[in-house]
């Protein structure tokens, strides 16, 4: 295998990392891996507890995969200030950079419903997909990439607050109960019935501060200051949003709910998102330790195809299709059923890993 020219590349490699990390850390829940490595552990030991992080919290609380989703969002919105440059010098017309935004969220949109029926195995109307609710956070993002960043963190925490009063204005008692919350209702309305695991469509609004304060990143990053003091500057937020959204929680104002996106919850999650990109940044970009890269830059070049790919094909028929030969090999030598189920797991992510690889060779890349 190749290794990508990184030298060459005007892009911001670090960026490229940590979309690729998190795209094949979802790309591996497709897979099956996470679910076949909790059935192959016995409840109660080390290995099972581990992998449990790789599961979202029921309700109150927080896991490690509760924050993949937040990362998404958070890696858009840094990425912004990046593509929409590039497509301002070669369009030299917003209204043009406009239009393509705008289509840009309407195919997202689409996407994100249009996976919902693949799930359902029918034609429904529901939008709690992730892809439908970022259509939303990139749209209020990039209204706000021309102001000032204070004008930016104000709208962001305009939304956290205006999400805290709908939820407690209507349910005064339990403002975050399943099934009698403000989401459920709005739910309603919008969709005449509420998801059974709690999630809800307007938490488009508080993750829009998600892809908000990622843009606010993304513009750091572009700006000319020295890397100390953007390290310096990442550091500080994400330390910000980690002590209030804990202190929260803590305090018992505001629970972390991710099901919801409680304010709490906004604001950890982004200061881990935060966090992340001040890691990869200094690791990648000012320390220059790429040699380990490449894998993950490639799942990350064609991001939302394999998500795509993924959700409809991973576990829905390619798992299925690969356990045909593994299942009857390691089942004529002996293996265990839950041994052969994680290496089937893992050979699925291996497929899908390599269609990318695939797809980068030939210089084929979907953008939207």
């Amino acid at each position: 295998m190749t290794d990508l020219n990184l030298s060459d590349r005007k892009r911001l490699i670090s960026l490229d990392v940590y979309r690729g990390l998190t795209m094949f850390l979802l790309v591996a829940e497709a897979a099956l891996v996470y679910d076949s490595l909790l059935e192959a552990t016995s409840e109660g030991s080390f290995f099972h507890t581990f992998f449990t992080q790789f599961t979202h919290h029921p309700w109150h609380g927080l896991r490690f995969w509760d924050l993949i989703q937040p990362f998404f969002m958070f890696i858009v919105g840094v990425a912004m200030p990046f593509s929409l440059n590039k497509r301002m010098a070669k369009a030299g017309d917003k209204g043009k950079v406009t239009q393509h935004i705008l289509k840009r969220c309407l195919l997202l949109f689409l996407f994100g419903t249009g996976l919902h029926c693949v799930y359902a195995g029918e034609l429904v109307f529901e939008l709690w997909n992730v892809l439908t609710q970022l259509s939303f956070t990139i749209l209020v993002t990039y209204f706000l990439l021309d102001r000032s960043w204070k004008v930016q963190l104000g709208v962001s925490i305009s939304l956290l607050a205006l999400t805290e009063i709908l939820y407690r204005l209507y349910n005064p008692e339990s403002p975050y109960e399943h099934g009698t919350n403000f989401g459920n209702y709005a739910d309603m309305i919008l969709m005449g019935k509420i998801n059974d695991g709690g999630w809800v469509a307007i938490n488009c609004i508080p993750t829009a501060a998600h892809t908000i304060w990622g843009a606010i990143c993304g513009n750091l990053l572009l700006s000319m200051t020295s890397e100390k003091h953007k390290l310096k500057t990442l550091l500080i937020a994400a330390l910000a949003g980690l002590l209030i959204g804990y202190g929260l929680d803590f305090l018992e104002i505001t629970p972390i709910i991710k099901r919801v996106a409680t304010t709490s919850f906004s604001l950890v999650s982004s200061g881990w998102a935060i966090l992340a990109l001040a890691f990869f940044y200094w690791l990648v970009d000012v320390k220059k330790k790429n040699s380990w890269v490449t894998p993950f830059v490639i799942v990350g070049m064609n991001s939302i195809f394999i998500y795509l790919f993924a959700e409809i094909l991973g576990h829905r028929w390619l798992y299925g299709f690969i356990g045909i030969f593994s299942g009857g090999i390691f089942d004529a030598i002996g293996i265990e059923e839950p041994v052969t189920a994680v290496i089937t797991a893992f050979l699925t992510l291996g497929a899908m890993w390599y269609v990318c690889y695939f797809l980068y060779r030939k210089k084929i890349f979907f953008r939207i």
